[in-house]
């Protein structure tokens, strides 16, 4: 009788997060799991308590690659806002289940507290602040239009309701983002008449 395969709870967790990516967590049950594994369900219940549990370690995976992906475009020198906005994009295209998973599922939050339940949304203030000279507060306003917007885009890339290229996707945002600071400082000004 051959041996029986042993598999990880690492095996199953990238098991779980490879399906995750390609059909989002709609997808993923123990069954297909271990189809895709070669095995029973036992050993997906033995390293987890339950599909609860395995779900939520995934969603920390997925987590952890859109930080990876802000934190990189942080440290760029050109415009590490701007990049950050395209980090944000590039996330949504690349791992459209993974976007849709953090970014497009319902919630009773409004603008303002949905940018800030991100961990990044503090980063990404600070990070603006430098560029664009706004104090915190302002920058945390302007962010949230600026956040809309790149939103928007992001939200087209992962559904592929519209193609962009690369080049197209850094004009706009960076146009977008010039004539809203603009527009910001502007209206800042004339509310100070």
């Amino acid at each position: 009788m051959p041996p029986i395969p042993k598999f990880s709870k690492e095996d199953i967790l990238n098991c779980a997060y490879e399906i995750v990516k390609k059909e989002g967590f709609e997808g993923l049950n123990a069954r297909k799991i271990a189809k895709v594994l070669g095995c029973s369900v036992q050993p997906i219940f033995h390293n987890f308590t339950s599909m609860e549990e395995l779900n939520k370690e995934v969603h920390q995976l997925i987590y952890h690659k859109y930080q990876e992906y802000m934190l990189s475009a942080k440290e760029k020198e050109d415009n590490p806002y701007k990049q950050m906005g395209l980090s944000y994009i590039k996330f949504a295209s690349d791992y459209p289940e993974f976007f849709k998973i953090l970014f497009m599922q319902k919630t009773n939050l409004n603008a303002n507290d949905f940018v800030m339940t991100d961990s990044i949304g503090e980063d990404v203030i600070k990070t603006g602040q430098m560029v664009t000279g706004l104090s915190y507060e302002e920058q945390k306003k302007f962010h949230v239009k600026v956040w809309i917007f790149t939103h928007g885009i992001a939200c087209l890339v992962a559904t592929k309701t519209i193609q962009f290229t690369k080049e197209e996707i850094e004009e706009l945002l960076a146009k977008s983002i010039k004539e809203m600071l603009i527009g910001y400082k502007k209206e800042k000004k004339n509310e100070g008449k």
